[in-house]
């Protein structure tokens, strides 16, 4: 049988203490839905002594039933010289109604003398009394032995004595802790074995990635014995992050044979990475492993060229298994076959040698030399296509639009948009502010356009890049500009170039609207179908 891993997520908690990362009580409990849809076995979702938002977060979680995971309060030990019924901290933990807590404390006897400042014996009793308190009441306890591995390598009979004091009070699972992220992989190899030899019970593992090796550490904790591990989905946060659950889970369940998540999940983890990074307000990492945008782009012409043969030769799984999907990128160094098959991707009845797919080429080329620039742009490069084949109505005309922008600025907003357009003869005008005559055109054009397709409340921008493409022209110069766009659920790049920016980020917005057009007409004609 293959052995079972326990994930545990620890985004709403360790995660929100990140840099530029702030969860409303609103995000909470969508990323909440995400994860126990996704199959993890626990969420960490807060201190409910810590805050208001965390108090009021665990006051809604109370109707909420999930299905496969189980919420968790997170919290310390009581403090010191006073009885854990008297910790407020301890007794907010009680109040959040959870089935399972984490209590964390002190591993290394440096931070138990120097930090908290009390006794050694004092920690140990601080420990197993609070872990005793929350089993005499039902708890499912997880105990966090915060510093482990520092602890262990300063005093290892002192570490191993706070693991024994969680151990005797019942804890159910003892999660050694990287909490500095300064550890490698031998050294965690080594030192979980030792305490898988000593204790019979789960043993769970909780890294820090300011060494980069966050990932690897947990995957050899695993080996060396852990069954339950912990991170949070997209590897965000304090300092250089956490161990990143979207990465060690297909690795151990693809790669190494363990059982992380329902199988029939597995082709999810793009989309809740994906949908997380959409909640917490951050652009997820075009390379990061499995769930990337990048994960499986391919750029070099040999290297497309054995994909197209056998994919193994140049990807690690097949794509589909996470619910990525394979691309090959427009470039200097693709050449003519990578054309042809990304044409046959939109259109696959296309032959390679006919008329139509010359054509094509020929256009490809003559917008490169104007200063164009297919790779990840994708987008663009489907609705060039479409236009090209006949198979492309656009989604609506642009009658005129004005743009206002005021220097020094005065008011919260910069620029403000004014614009008409024309879908099916009908007219629609409206206006928009924003910090930007860029930012205000975007806003104002999808303002105008909702009133025909409400679907697009849901897109906005995630990245503008802007690239000077003839330096030597000054302020003359013809830019290229690449945008950026998500629905929460799909992610695709435009471009547009000019010698005007204004232009030419009004190219790529207008392509990334009717390219978002496109696919929701697609859904719809395959629901009628």
């Amino acid at each position: 049988m293959r052995v079972k891993i326990d994930i545990f997520d620890s985004t709403l908690r360790d995660g929100a203490q990140a840099e530029g990362i702030s969860f409303s009580v609103e995000d909470k409990l969508k990323i909440v839905a995400a994860l126990d849809n996704l199959g993890v076995t626990y969420i960490e979702a807060g201190n409910p002594g810590s805050n208001p938002k965390d108090m009021e977060f665990f006051g809604r979680m109370r109707d909420v039933s999930l299905r496969n995971a189980k919420l968790v309060a997170f919290g310390s030990t009581r403090r010191r010289d006073i009885t854990v019924d008297q910790d407020k901290n301890v007794l907010a933990l009680l109040s959040a109604e959870t089935p399972v807590v984490a209590i964390f404390g002190k591993s290394w006897d440096f931070h138990v003398t120097e930090i908290i400042r009390t006794t050694l014996e004092e920690n140990l009793r601080m420990i197993g009394e609070t872990v005793a308190f929350f089993k005499q009441r039902g708890k499912e306890v997880i105990y966090d032995a915060e510093h482990f591995f520092d602890g262990y390598k300063n005093n290892p009979e002192y570490a191993l004595r706070t693991l024994q004091a969680a151990f005797d009070a019942g804890a159910d699972c003892l999660v050694l802790c990287d909490t500095n992220g300064g550890c490698f992989p031998a050294e965690v190899s080594e030192i979980v074995r030792v305490v898988t030899d000593k204790f019979k019970t789960k043993i769970g593992i909780h890294t820090h990635n300011d060494c980069g090796l966050a990932v690897a550490n947990s995957i050899l904790a695993v080996e060396a014995g852990a069954t339950h591990v912990q991170g949070t989905y997209l590897g965000f946060g304090e300092r250089c992050g956490n161990a990143n659950l979207s990465t060690i889970i297909p690795n151990l369940q693809l790669k190494k044979g363990y059982w992380c998540i329902p199988e029939d999940q597995m082709k999810n983890l793009t989309y809740t990475a994906r949908k997380i990074a959409e909640i917490a307000n951050i652009s997820l990492n075009k390379r990061e492993p499995y769930v990337g945008n990048s994960a499986f782009a391919h750029k070099g012409g040999m290297h497309i060229d054995g994909v197209t043969k056998a994919t193994s030769s140049f990807e690690h799984i097949d794509p589909s298994l996470v619910g990525n999907k394979r691309r090959f990128l427009m470039s200097e160094v693709a050449g003519r076959k990578t054309i042809v098959e990304k044409i046959k991707e939109i259109i696959p009845q296309i032959d390679k040698d006919s008329p139509e797919a010359e054509k094509i080429i020929q256009r490809i080329k003559e917008m490169e030399h104007e200063g164009y620039q297919f790779e990840g742009a994708e987008s663009t490069f489907e609705l060039i296509v479409r236009k090209q084949l006949g198979k492309y109505k656009p989604f609506f005309e642009l009658e005129n639009f004005k743009l206002v922008t005021e220097q020094p600025k005065l008011t919260g907003s910069s620029a403000a948009a004014l614009i008409k357009v024309n879908v099916d003869g009908k007219s629609e005008i409206t206006a928009a502010e924003g910090n930007g005559p860029v930012h205000a055109l975007d806003r104002a054009l999808r303002k105008v356009l909702e009133v025909f397709y409400p679907e697009l409340s849901r897109v906005h921008l995630t990245d503008f890049k802007v690239r000077v493409i003839d330096s030597n022209r000054a302020t003359a110069a013809k830019v290229r500009v690449l945008i950026e766009s998500t629905d929460g659920e799909s992610v695709w790049t435009t471009v547009g170039v000019s010698t005007d920016i204004i232009e030419a980020s009004w190219i790529a917005l207008v392509d990334s609207i009717e390219y978002k057009l496109l696919k929701e007409l697609e859904k719809k004609m395959k629901v009628y179908l």
